[in-house]
């Protein structure tokens, strides 16, 4: 267990060093935005939400969300996947 705690927070400092700037793409399109840990989030509204793959380990999830200025945002995050129940 605190194996995959660890192999998890690995993981999420590799997302901190890769940090890009948040710019809208050419042709409507959102940039991601990669999660950093204590980045403060102004979320208005949900708009999606990927879903969780059945499988055991760190997995990449995504947020698609507006702000309360109307801008929207789309958000990468690690998540554990809904494969690790000893069931």
């Amino acid at each position: 267990m605190k194996a995959l705690a660890l192999l998890a927070l690995a993981g999420m400092s590799a997302f901190a060093l890769a940090e890009e700037p948040a710019e809208t793409a050419i042709a409507g399109e959102v940039a991601i935005e990669q999660y950093r840990y204590g980045m403060e989030l102004d979320i208005a509204r949900v708009i999606s939400k990927s879903e969780i793959p059945d499988v055991c380990g760190v997995v990449p999830a995504y947020m698609t969300y507006e702000d309360h200025q109307g801008k929207v945002h789309r958000l990468e995050y690690v998540v554990f996947g809904q494969g690790c129940s000893s069931g």
